[in-house]
């Protein structure tokens, strides 16, 4: 296995442009926070104005059993296809976008935190309500596969990355499956967090 796992997460998480001297620097900052809270609180407002009188759109529901065991299935595999796209002859595409931190800042942990949540909590939530939520309730008319197929599509062009895309794809389609078999975004949201939050973790770990 190659030394040091892809960490490409942070970069998928984040959809606000960078304003600082260093893209990889924004984790440890709380303007990065403020931001990536504005931005994803307009887009839970506009699914919030689609979705509108109708709530069952966000697949906010109790899954169904097994649940777990899909969604750890869905995270492995996102893993090792992850591990199979780096050894592809382009540019790691984990990155891509350049926001993934080198090293531990412990003067900046109180933003490191706060990022944290943003990348953990806020994006894998609004996220998840807005392509597997109502974005895939809305596409029920296709067909399963094809709304599934539709909504990674989707999911992996709204970051903005080209090469990226080999990853983002296939997560996107694999939390559409998940949520398909579930029924539920919350499963989704747990993969989400957890791949955001190892990516996280390995960046600045090693």
């Amino acid at each position: 296995m190659r030394a040091g796992l892809p960490v490409s997460a942070l970069e998928y998480s984040a959809r606000f442009s960078s304003t600082t001297k260093s893209a990889r620097d924004d984790v440890y900052s709380y303007s990065s926070f403020i931001n990536g809270l504005i931005f994803y609180g307009l887009i839970f407002g506009v699914i919030l104005a689609i979705a509108f009188d109708r709530t069952d759109l966000f697949a906010l529901r109790r899954p169904r059993r097994r649940a777990a065991l899909l969604a750890a299935g869905v995270l492995v595999a996102t893993y090792l296809w992850e591990l199979a796209v780096v050894e592809l002859p382009i540019r790691n595409p984990g990155k891509e976008q350049g926001l993934t931190p080198t090293h531990w800042e412990p003067s900046h942990a109180g933003a490191f935190a706060a990022n944290v949540v943003l990348y953990t909590v806020v994006a894998p939530a609004i996220e998840e309500l807005t392509f597997r939520g109502v974005g895939q309730s809305l596409l029920r008319f296709t067909g399963r596969w094809p709304s599934i197929l539709l909504v990674g599509v989707a999911f992996g062009l709204w970051h903005g990355l080209v090469q990226a895309l080999l990853i983002l794809i296939p997560f996107g389609i694999g939390l559409a499956y998940l949520r398909d078999r579930t029924r539920s975004v919350v499963p989704g949201m747990v993969v989400h967090a957890l791949f955001n939050g190892a990516a996280l973790a390995v960046a600045v770990l090693s």
